[in-house]
């Protein structure tokens, strides 16, 4: 082998080096499928390689809850882009949720306000309803992960 084919070599490695790290950092790669993880708003899998970990504690509604629902999801989910728009992500960076609600009836409602927000690509996820949460009043509470800065990869 000559010098020529290692430079070659080296130029080729450099360029790849730069290729896989020029791709969109920001581009979620979600793994849904099929219909029902469409319908309900989840995706089976999200894949990620490197970047920041965020393990997002419990969060509810702000105190004293408010008795409608749908303002205690908002307040979460925008609770949750703040807490993650401090570490230098969004809502967008998070890749699976544990959702906790305490009326099964409002699983529906949950998951349509879980399209609204997410829009697309959602976090890999489950809902599971409980009897009580820790204030009551409390009607749902959500933790969940993000990762941040992190390269997102497609599922084969």
């Amino acid at each position: 082998m000559t010098i020529g084919h290692i430079t070659r070599y080296i130029g080729i490695a450099a360029g790849l080096c730069v290729a896989a790290w020029a791709a969109p950092l920001d581009a979620k790669q979600c793994y849904a499928p099929d219909a029902r993880a469409q319908e309900r708003a989840f995706s089976r899998a999200v894949i990620t390689e490197g970047g920041k970990s965020i393990w997002l504690g419990g969060q509810t509604a702000s105190l004293p809850p408010s008795a409608d629902f749908d303002t205690q999801v908002r307040q979460i989910f925008a609770s949750l882009d703040q807490t993650l728009k401090s570490q230098g992500g969004s809502l967008k960076d998070m890749v699976t949720m544990t959702v906790f609600i305490t009326d099964a009836r409002l699983g529906d409602r949950f998951v349509q306000l879980r399209k609204e927000i997410f829009k697309e690509c959602f976090p890999a996820s489950a809902l599971i309803t409980v009897t009580g949460l820790a204030v009551p009043g409390l009607m749902v509470e959500v933790q969940g992960i993000a990762v941040v800065g992190g390269k997102r990869g497609s599922v084969g």
